[in-house]
């Protein structure tokens, strides 16, 4: 936290000294306008030598002006994104994401965990993670959370990504802030999701519309036609009323084409500061040092498949720049008249379309993966107790000890262990109200989430076998569907075991399965559905205040083993450790919350 608010600190500072700055510089702007302007008007007495001078002088100070002007502009911008950055930084080590985005948008329906572990929504992993620079890393991240990864040898390569770009805490904050200048520098709306599909859709189609020899020829003649009879004007050898005639020319050629040249503009039109933000963001990645694979690997692709990518996007951004001047509608006609500006800037377009087209999708999903796994590196060093997972060479095998919530205050959270050394191994865990079970069953499948995620997870040891998840921790009904939470219950175990049906190895996690009926067939069920998940290649943990679950342990000893949490009622109080234990839960505590509460038993 210390670097954290170190920096913040630093970018306050340097963000109300660029202010004073702007203002002392726009002040000086308008000086040299008005003494310029004055200064001209007296020196017209003097003749016109003086005149020039003054006009010279003046204009190349104003120009001068203006440039430094935007130069603390953008300076300004990018403080004020360091200056966020940080500052959210330390409020996600307070475990604090009020205002961040809560990813909610990519839970998808009927997903084996997301629901369950908190993936997306206030207070979510997600927001823990996200520190995206574009629309795409940040589906990139959801997806990454949302979709297991298997493979180990893609697991290590991630694993050894992340932790090199972990260690360049400016570099990291450099690119998340050029991702945001945007919206700083001119207030725009952050990237819409759309904003690159569209653009990517565009430059897959290649081919000539515009870039045709004809067009060529226009845009080469009609400029010389026009500035040929507006000196011939000048020169009085043509009456004015030709410029009229010369002007039915341009017209001629662009009508039938005004359509489809709008439409393209429709496009790209805006984008230029959208362009500039892909192009810094290019041009970074081609400016840093890696030595690890993957990174390697997506540096290499932005750099080498069609030529430098940051420099491609840059030409593509000055040429809807200059697109963009159709709308000044002054400016546009006259350019237009003499340029066929519109037509010139299509054949721009499209030559840039025809040269890039085959090499644009993977320069942005290569960017795309880079600002996916600096939202995790992000992640990585604000939580440095975290560490990087082993990776078994066994069929399966969960080992962990001290695992922590990452959503939970380091002060308040207690950590606990994992013991799986292969399938067809159940944990029963028994424990009374609030003694920790739901809570430590989120531990675990969070913390494999990141584990499978190439990530680092909050333990002091942890190793595993990529496994596929599957969770029934916060089952709900359905008033609008007509579904009873028993209902929906006994749905979501139908999914379950039609997946284990199907051949598919599952780590179960599961919370108070069967509570939507009575204790009678809950019991019954419970068992039941326990003895059935042992013949499957599945392994998992059920948490239950069914104390009589804890006799599947005696029935199977190869199988079952029973854990629980404690609490113990000290002076009138209830007293949690949270720490699991070996055996079946002893204590019980619903009675005395209900006489806490005034409810007479």
């Amino acid at each position: 936290m210390i670097e954290f608010q170190t920096r913040l600190v630093r970018y306050i500072d340097e963000l109300n000294r660029l202010k004073k700055q702007i203002r002392t510089t726009s002040i000086l702007r308008l000086s040299v306008f008005f003494v310029t302007v004055v200064g001209i008007y007296l020196s017209t007495s003097f003749g016109l030598l003086p005149v020039i001078l003054v006009g010279v002088v003046g204009s190349s100070s104003f120009i001068y002006l203006i440039r430094k002007h935007q130069k603390q502009e953008f300076e300004k911008a990018l403080c004020q994104a360091y200056v966020q950055i940080n500052q959210e930084e330390i409020n996600l080590l307070n475990k604090q994401t009020q205002g961040m985005d809560t990813g909610e948008n990519y839970l998808p329906e009927n997903h084996p965990y997301a629901a369950d572990l908190d993936l997306f929504g206030h207070r979510s992993l997600f927001q823990l993670i996200n520190r995206s620079a574009l629309e795409s890393g940040k589906t990139n991240v959801a997806q990454r959370l949302l979709t297991p990864i298997l493979n180990e040898k893609q697991l290590i390569e991630r694993q050894e990504a992340i932790h090199e770009l972990s260690k360049d805490l400016s570099w990291r904050q450099h690119f998340q802030a050029a991702g945001m200048l945007s919206h700083f520098l001119s207030n725009e709306k952050p990237e819409d999701q759309n904003d690159l599909p569209d653009l990517l859709q565009w430059a897959a189609r290649s081919g000539k519309t515009y870039d045709t020899i004809i067009n060529r020829l226009f845009v080469i003649i009609i400029p010389l036609l026009g500035f040929g009879v507006v000196f011939s004007i000048i020169m009085h050898w043509f009456p004015p009323v030709m410029l009229l005639v010369f002007l039915i020319l341009p017209t001629i050629i662009l009508g039938p084409k005004l359509g489809d040249v709008g439409r393209l503009h429709a496009l790209l039109t805006k984008k230029n500061n959208l362009l500039k933000k892909y192009a810094r963001l290019f041009t970074l990645v081609e400016k840093k040092h890696f030595e690890t694979s993957l990174n390697l690997k997506n540096k290499h692709i932005i750099m080498t498949e069609g030529g430098e990518a940051g420099k491609q996007i840059k030409h593509l951004s000055d040429i809807t720049s200059a697109f963009d001047y159709r709308l000044n509608m002054i400016m546009g006609v006259v350019l237009n008249a003499f340029f066929l500006w519109d037509i010139l800037q299509a054949i721009r377009l499209e030559r840039w379309k025809n040269k890039n087209s085959e090499f644009v999708s993977q320069w942005f999903k290569a960017l795309s993966t880079i600002d996916e796994l600096n939202s995790f590196a992000g992640y990585t060093y604000g939580n440095p107790e975290g560490i990087f997972p082993e990776i078994s060479s066994k069929d399966f095998q969960v080992m962990g000890e001290g695992l922590k919530h990452p959503l939970i205050l380091a002060e308040k959270c207690v950590g606990n262990p994992i013991a799986y050394t292969n399938w067809k191994q159940f944990q029963v865990i028994t424990g009374a109200n609030m003694a920790g079970k739901s809570t430590y069953l989120r531990t675990i499948g969070v913390n494999m989430v990141m584990a499978m995620a190439g990530a680092t997870v909050l333990a002091s040891y942890f190793r595993f076998k990529p496994v596929q998840l599957f969770t029934g921790i916060k089952t709900t009904d359905s008033i609008q569907d007509g579904e009873s939470y028993f209902f929906a219950e006994l749905k979501r175990l139908q999914e379950l075991i039609d997946r284990l049906k199907s051949g598919q190895s599952l780590f179960i996690i599961l919370d108070e399965i069967l509570r939507g009926t009575n204790s009678a067939d809950k019991q019954k069920g419970s068992k039941a559905l326990i003895t059935q998940l042992i013949s499957y290649q599945s392994s998992g943990m059920i948490a239950t205040h069914d104390l009589t679950l804890g006799e599947l342990a005696q029935k199977f000893p190869e199988h079952v083993v029973n854990k629980r949490f404690e609490v113990e009622i000290k002076d009138d109080n209830l007293a949690f450790d949270y720490l699991l234990k070996e055996g079946i839960s002893e204590n019980l505590n619903a009675s005395f919350l209900m006489k806490k509460m005034g409810i007479t038993l």
